[in-house]
């Protein structure tokens, strides 16, 4: 999934400490089923952009069994909120599990349904979105999102360079949907982007 050398993705890998039982477990049921998780070297990168701005309220779309929640949970601490969103609830039950046994069940809040919606339907304004939805629907989750962060604070979206597809011409649809989401992040005046070729490709955005 990377667009890093395998040699590179390997020898960073290697150099981090030993995760948790828990993410431990997380890591080999994403290979095993394959499973979309941002993996321990993002993990890390974004347990470090959480603490930087002391987020306390954040909204992640599209979490999947929950890997990256536990990641943001942790290091936003005791008394944070982070959203859980999914469409399956299978995932969701997945992730309450290992919420529970990780320790941070208390800060998490587990909805269930369509993350753009649930976005809409969740009041107030966060320090930090995290997407990672449905690729073909990047382009819509900026208008709902960037308005919806807090000034200093981050947006944040994995998979933005997919594969380095959307280096050339777009091959499908889901690339032209991250083609567009990337060209939106940079023309905004709203937001001061970097996207880091780092794994698959991660954006980060500060608000204005």
């Amino acid at each position: 999934m990377g667009i890093t050398e395998p040699a590179v993705d390997r020898y960073l890998e290697d150099l981090l400490p030993e995760r948790d039982a828990v993410l431990q477990e997380m890591e080999a049921l994403a290979r095993e089923r394959r499973i979309p998780i941002i993996g321990p070297v993002v993990g890390r990168f974004v347990y470090q952009l959480i603490r930087l701005v002391k987020a306390r309220n954040i909204f992640e779309m599209g979490s999947a069994i929950g890997y990256s929640t536990i990641w943001m949970a942790r290091a936003a601490g005791e008394g944070a909120t982070v959203y859980y969103t999914d469409s399956d609830p299978a995932n969701a039950r997945l992730a309450r599990g290992f919420f529970e046994r990780a320790d941070v069940v208390e800060r998490i809040r587990i909805l269930e349904g369509d993350a753009l919606e649930l976005l809409q339907r969740t009041p107030g304004t966060f320090d930090v979105i995290f997407n990672d939805v449905d690729k073909k629907d990047y382009p819509q989750v900026f208008p709902l999102a960037v308005p919806r962060i807090r000034s200093g604070g981050l947006f944040l979206a994995d998979n933005v360079l997919w594969r380095g597809q959307v280096a050339g011409p777009p091959p499908d649809e889901t690339t032209r949907a991250i083609a567009e989401f990337n060209r939106l992040l940079y023309s905004s005046p709203d937001l001061f982007p970097s996207i880091l070729p780092l794994r698959d490709g991660f954006a980060v955005c500060e608000k204005r």
